[in-house]
């Protein structure tokens, strides 16, 4: 039997980093408190072990942010193939099901169909089964082989924001102006960055994370 391979937003188990990322700020809050208690009582060598913890602590989440990141790669999903985002306690799916072209100009104009799918098969046992999910905001762009990138210039369709329920999916079409020069086109779909994102570990959006990508 083959293997299925499945390509996510994340390289690292998406419930246990965003522990991670919570318990590094409570973290951070309670040595900061720590050490403006040790210092309003003088007690210099508390100071120092709060501070000696601090450190190790950051040090130990440096790590294991950047390792995630050096240790994943770039991917290129074909057609119909599907991308997976984690909402924490269950997943959305999307996939480039269709791919038109049409001269304009001296630019190409891109007619991408995207599917969103609620996987219901991903849906942790706390989660009603029956609940819907507001997804997170996307970004969508195609990026060049010189890494310029565009953005949609008309959205059709489902837009990316509507909600769905378990084993529900819909469609959206994007439609980009490119240059006709334009070479190895390809689309990447991001969560929308936040400042979390970039300090989360395993995250797509996180310090030297490669993408995944979808091929047109």
């Amino acid at each position: 039997m083959g293997h299925l391979v499945t390509y996510s937003n994340m390289n690292f188990p998406a419930p246990l980093a965003a522990m991670g990322f919570l318990a590094a700020c409570a973290g951070t809050l309670l040595a900061v408190c720590a050490l403006l208690a040790a210092a309003f009582v003088g007690k210099r060598k508390i100071a120092q072990l709060t501070l000696s913890i601090m450190a190790f602590g950051a040090l130990a989440y440096l790590v294991l942010l950047l390792g995630f990141s050096l240790i994943s790669h770039d991917h290129l999903l074909a057609q119909g193939q599907e991308k997976y985002f984690c909402e924490i306690d269950c997943h959305l799916a999307y996939s480039v099901i269709d791919i038109k072209q049409q001269p304009n100009g001296t630019n190409t104009r891109y007619i991408v169909t995207l599917k969103t799918r609620f996987d219901e098969t991903t849906i942790s046992p706390s989660r009603p089964r029956n609940a819907p999910l507001v997804p997170s905001p996307r970004t969508v762009e195609l990026m060049d082989s010189t890494g310029i990138r565009y953005l949609p210039a008309e959205t059709t369709g489902t837009p990316l924001s509507t909600s769905l329920i378990p084993n529900s999916s819909y469609t959206t079409e994007l439609n980009f102006n490119v240059p006709a020069s334009a070479k190895g086109l390809r689309l990447l779909i991001t969560t929308t960055p936040e400042w979390p994102d970039r300090v989360v570990i395993g995250d797509e959006n996180s310090w030297l994370h490669k993408k995944t990508y979808f091929a047109l």
